[in-house]
């Protein structure tokens, strides 16, 4: 299926939202086009579902350093009861 002209994937989460902000302002003035409106809305819900799966990654990227971090600050704790027994 073809892209529509200007309904690109946006270049960032700050440009999608502020996309979304656009489409609801227009939305809210009660003066936009019905022939437009499925347009509009279709282009708000495919830009928040783009926005949840940029969040939904960044929480999993965030996660697995979490974990990361844990797991090293596991092994120096390990390293530092060896220094002790060795002493």
């Amino acid at each position: 299926m073809a892209k529509k002209a200007g309904a690109s994937e946006p270049t960032g989460y700050a440009e999608a939202m502020r996309e979304i902000e656009e489409i609801l302002s227009e939305l809210d003035t009660n003066s936009i086009d019905v022939d437009v409106l499925a347009a509009k809305v279709e282009r708000a819900s495919l830009l928040i579902t783009w926005c949840n799966e940029r969040i939904g990654a960044a929480e999993f990227a965030v996660q697995k350093l979490v974990e990361s971090l844990a797991v090293d600050a596991d092994d120096s704790d390990d390293a530092d009861e060896y220094d002790d027994e060795v002493e």
